[in-house]
């Protein structure tokens, strides 16, 4: 759309080339020569001033096309090649009123000199006119061209923070290998990054802008991660160290409580009913097998660790945490269980009043500020005394079920702070 450099060159020499040795003669003829000659420089002026605002506009086509593929950018292209063709157009008939018009002949006529300045202050005219629709044209590009310089001026400095993060994690990688760590899977991670760094080097020319600056953060955010894991690698492996040992004591000691669970089962098969104990009955021999796995696992980990697989070691040291735990439990509830059947065997009376105080709390918050209570909170308490009753009934037999006992006075109590939490619930609704 440009005219090329040798018709520039053209239109500049034919507008000022200078008077050479013809002959100049005065009167009407030799005026209208000068104004003829006044209108083909203006023309040439013109012809410059529109070549070079179309060179300029031409370098933020570029830019914005570097960067935007959105159908504003395409428009804009668009148009941009439509005014291209206007400026053909009249550049053309500007040269064509130059080639037609020899002003520097001896014997140019008055007629022919203002026909020369008729042409060419036209072709002024058209020049200056499509001049100002470039300038109008270009001034709708500010917001597109803005945005395109934006992201142009992200690019460098994006993709400098990926090669910069690619050569942290390079250097933290090398760090964890000289501490003996192998740290296989991260270099593997880092090794994929290879071909993203091989195209963020070929440049946004080949790539395009908008996938240049995505790479660039992809590659930032995969090395920072890889170089992030590397660093921790070290505290990783010693905090897994840590937790083998730990797991190990505490399984130790789970074997040493699970051999008191026998005793208690005796004591409790001697002293209370089937119902209090016949559901902790399995705990030795479970307790013992789960003790048993854990340790496996535990093997199974510390093989792990030694051959670096951390994710693998990190799982199995997991599962025989919740192995030992469901245990620990187990075992617990052994004890625990005697030492409540024992409380409950010796007086029952405190577990009865401390039952009979939360329902009595539960009824008061229940007729706070009215009349009646709230059949909804009324009934389940209701239904709570006369559970407690029976409880507190079935003591009265030869071997009673305390554990049965126990059961629903904590089931009552449960009742009891549901019905105060929902009362709560209520009241603080309304107050909003």
């Amino acid at each position: 759309m440009a005219l090329p450099v040798p018709l520039l060159a053209y239109a500049m020499t034919s507008a000022f080339a200078g008077g050479g040795t013809r002959r100049w003669f005065g009167g009407r003829g030799e005026s209208e020569r000068a104004d003829a000659q006044a209108a083909k420089d203006a023309a040439a002026a013109a012809f410059l001033e529109l070549d070079t605002a179309q060179r300029d506009l031409e370098i933020s086509i570029e830019t914005i096309t570097a960067v935007d593929s959105s159908p504003g950018a395409r428009k804009a292209v668009e148009d941009f090649a439509a005014l291209g063709r206007r400026i053909d157009e009249v550049s053309t008939s500007y040269i064509t009123a130059v080639d037609a018009h020899d002003l520097d002949r001896d014997d140019l006529e008055a007629s022919v000199a203002a026909s020369a300045r008729t042409a060419l202050t036209r072709a002024k005219d058209d020049l200056v006119r499509v001049k100002g629709e470039l300038d109008r044209f270009g001034q709708g590009l500010g917001p597109l061209l803005g945005k395109a310089e934006t992201q142009l001026a992200r690019l460098a400095p994006a993709v400098e923070r990926a090669r910069q993060a690619l050569l942290g994690a390079s250097n933290a990688l090398d760090a964890v290998r000289a501490a003996g760590l192998k740290a296989d899977d991260l270099a593997a991670r880092l090794a994929a990054l290879a071909p993203e760094l091989t195209k963020l080097n070929q440049g946004a020319g080949q790539h395009g802008v908008p996938d240049t600056l995505q790479r660039a953060d992809r590659v930032l955010r995969d090395a920072e991660a890889v170089r992030t894991e590397a660093a921790r690698l070290p505290e990783r492996a010693a905090e897994i160290d840590r937790r083998l040992v730990s797991l190990r004591t505490r399984a130790q000691a789970l074997t040493t409580r699970a051999g008191t669970v026998d005793p208690v089962l005796s004591e409790l098969r001697r002293r209370f009913t089937l119902p209090c104990w016949q559901d902790l009955q399995h705990v030795p021999e479970q307790a013992a097998a789960a003790v048993r796995q854990a340790e496996e696992k535990l093997k199974e980990a510390a093989k792990a660790r030694d051959e670096q697989r951390w994710p693998d070691a990190t799982s199995l040291l997991t599962t025989v945490r919740a192995l030992l735990n469901s245990t620990d439990e187990a075992v617990s509830a052994a004890g625990g269980r005697l030492e409540r059947l024992n409380a409950v065997a010796k007086d029952p009376q405190q577990e009865i009043q401390r039952t009979r105080f939360a329902l009595r709390d539960a009824q008061r918050l229940a007729m706070a500020g009215r009349n009646t209570p709230d059949p909804r909170h009324a009934r389940p308490l209701d239904d709570a005394v006369g559970r407690l009753d029976r409880a507190v009934a079935g003591l009265e037999g030869r071997h009673p079920d305390y554990w049965h006992f126990l059961t629903e006075t904590e089931a009552v109590r449960q009742t009891a702070a549901r019905v105060v939490a929902e009362i709560r619930e209520d009241r603080g609704a309304g107050a909003h």
